[in-house]
């Protein structure tokens, strides 16, 4: 259904009870990309959040960072639920840490799956902010598969070319459902170059967090090694055979990894901290 966060319409979709989870999907994907866990995960309370731009959350002006996250803040409010794990992956697990940077109080522990801090150094946010903004234009002026075509054969994603046909038509067919002008309102609002550095302030970080990277994605794997060493309460799980999207190309061990660390920190209904 759809909740109306500040100046923001969002469509949410809840499964199960127990614990709140919540689950941001990365770029290109929707609430669709955690269809699968849904299933699987049925003893929690799952609160499963298009992302602005994305699926059914429409808007052609760009959302920041910032105005995301206190989105989701409200959204936490008008569900009653005091504090939740959030489990992200990629775009989605840079606005669940800056989530957790943001409203901490609000935080259990955080699932990073294929996820950054951001980028540190000002050259490389302009260098990035350029990036995306030639990555919206191409979005706006030649459309969805155009544009699928370029995204889905990136480097990011050459392991899941050894996917079986079913599911790469799947991950087609929701980048396809995409709006050319949401995700270029994404690019502009929350892409990498645009979003706030976190890497000075991890030691700050006050949640647990478990990192999840796959092994072939060797520059994801540098980054989760770099935060693990700044991060306070840190658990870095390297998946072999996997490249960017481990929920989908090892789904079994991500499944079980993910739900151990999520049942560590729950107890007799309640939350507590295992450090």
């Amino acid at each position: 259904m759809y909740y109306q966060l500040n100046n923001n319409r969002y469509w949410v979709e809840q499964y199960g009870t127990g614990m709140p989870v919540l689950l941001f999907h990365g770029f290109t994907g929707s609430t669709e990309t955690w269809q699968s866990y849904v299933k699987r995960w049925k003893h929690y309370r799952l609160i499963v959040i298009d992302l602005p731009g994305h699926g059914q959350t429409h808007t052609e002006v760009p959302v920041s960072t910032e105005s995301f996250c206190e989105d989701v803040s409200e959204l936490l409010t008008q569900l009653e639920i005091k504090r939740c794990h959030i489990v992200g992956y990629s775009m989605g697990g840079r606005m669940a840490l800056s989530f957790a940077m943001l409203y901490p109080r609000q935080v259990v522990l955080l699932v990073l799956e294929s996820a950054s801090p951001g980028l540190a150094n000002v050259d490389e946010q302009i260098a990035r902010q350029a990036k995306d903004e030639t990555l919206a234009t191409m979005l706006e002026e030649q459309g969805i598969t155009t544009f699928v075509d370029k995204w889905e054969n990136i480097p990011l994603f050459d392991s899941q070319k050894q996917l079986p046909e079913t599911i790469k038509q799947r991950i087609r067919e929701e980048r396809l459902q995409q709006s050319p002008s949401g995700l270029a309102a994404s690019l502009r609002g929350m892409g990498t170059g645009s979003q706030p550095a976190w890497w000075n302030k991890l030691s700050e970080c006050s949640v647990p967090v478990l990192l999840v990277v796959g092994a072939y994605d060797h520059k994801f794997v540098a980054i989760a090694n770099k935060m693990k060493k700044q991060l306070p309460f840190a658990a870095l799980h390297v998946i072999s055979k996997a490249g960017h999207a481990i929920h989908v190309e090892q789904m079994e061990l991500f499944d079980t990894i993910v739900t151990e660390f999520l049942n560590r920190f729950a107890k007799d209904g309640g939350f507590y901290y295992d450090n």
